[in-house]
């Protein structure tokens, strides 16, 4: 999906007045007046994407009702509006500054503490469930062999996460905790981004900064403010490579599916798979 048949989308659902792309990754991410509207991908090939944004819908809901600040749904449900879902949201103040680690946390802890809900279910975090359709959209843009590589690390770190001893009581998860998914208002942090919500280990939500630390040059000191405010620093737990592992490899399929169109997510797409076969943790990643 590109930022064209996003628009069309908008058109067709009646929200295209002055929109303005705010993001284009997953979903397209449109501001309109005092609502921001998310333009998800293609359902009629894939199903599922629509029952991921129905969910997103109910994930939002449950959140304000026990209280744990995160963004607010202007429509209590998804439009299915030419095949694509699409979701209305109520557009939060400006941010008063970027994101931090520490924003992140105390937010986690809310999460953490929650049981799960009523009324639906939160699937598993399947962190590897994307691989296959995001290999599937990169095509004839990446090496087989790099293709047929992630197939076998997906395979190898399922089995493995599978198998793992938490630490933490498994439960609610945000699934993508980063602090470009806090949004920090005049009220203070609120979480954004809830289509990934599950049920898990709580360990999925706390690797995830300890990558950031590793690959994508998170400052030391960032991510010991983190695990300082909420308590426990997952690297010490002995499944934390496990996880990871399977996050990096997520990570590199996601990168692909971009590699069609831009070159430089093709270029990246290369340096992590080399350094995944080349078994070189310190190389550094970066957006593109």
């Amino acid at each position: 999906m590109n930022e064209m048949r996003a628009r069309e989308v908008l058109t067709a659902a009646g929200l295209s007045g002055g929109a303005e792309l705010l993001a284009l990754g997953e979903n397209a991410v449109f501001a309109v007046a005092d609502l921001v509207v998310k333009v998800g991908r293609d359902a009629v090939q894939n199903p599922e994407l629509r029952e991921r944004a129905e969910r997103e819908v109910a994930v939002a809901q449950w959140l304000a009702a026990s209280g744990v600040p995160a963004v607010r749904v202007a429509e209590p449900g998804a439009r299915l509006v030419e095949g694509h879902p699409v979701t209305l949201w109520h557009r939060l103040p400006d941010a008063v500054r970027p994101a931090e680690p520490r924003d992140l946390a105390p937010l986690l802890t809310q999460v953490h503490a929650l049981p799960a809900p009523e009324g639906f279910t939160l699937p598993r975090r399947e962190l590897l469930g994307g691989v296959e359709r995001w290999l599937r959209l990169a095509g004839d843009a990446i090496d087989p062999a790099d293709a047929d590589y992630l197939r076998g690390r997906r395979d190898g770190f399922a089995k493995a996460a599978a198998a793992l001893a938490p630490h933490l009581p498994p439960g609610p998860i945000h699934g993508d905790a980063l602090p470009r998914n806090v949004h920090v208002g005049p009220d203070g942090p609120v979480l954004v981004d809830l289509e990934t919500f599950s049920t898990d280990l709580r360990e999925h939500d706390l690797v995830v900064l300890a990558l950031s630390r590793d690959r994508y040059g998170l400052p030391a000191h960032a991510y010991d403010a983190f695990t300082e405010t909420y308590g426990w620093d997952v690297r010490t737990w002995e499944g934390c490579a496990v996880l990871r592992g399977a996050r990096e490899t997520a990570s590199c399929a996601w990168v692909a599916q971009h590699a069609p169109s831009n070159p430089k997510a093709l270029t990246e797409f290369r340096r992590r798979v080399a350094s995944l076969r080349e078994d070189a943790p310190e190389v550094r990643w970066y957006p593109f």
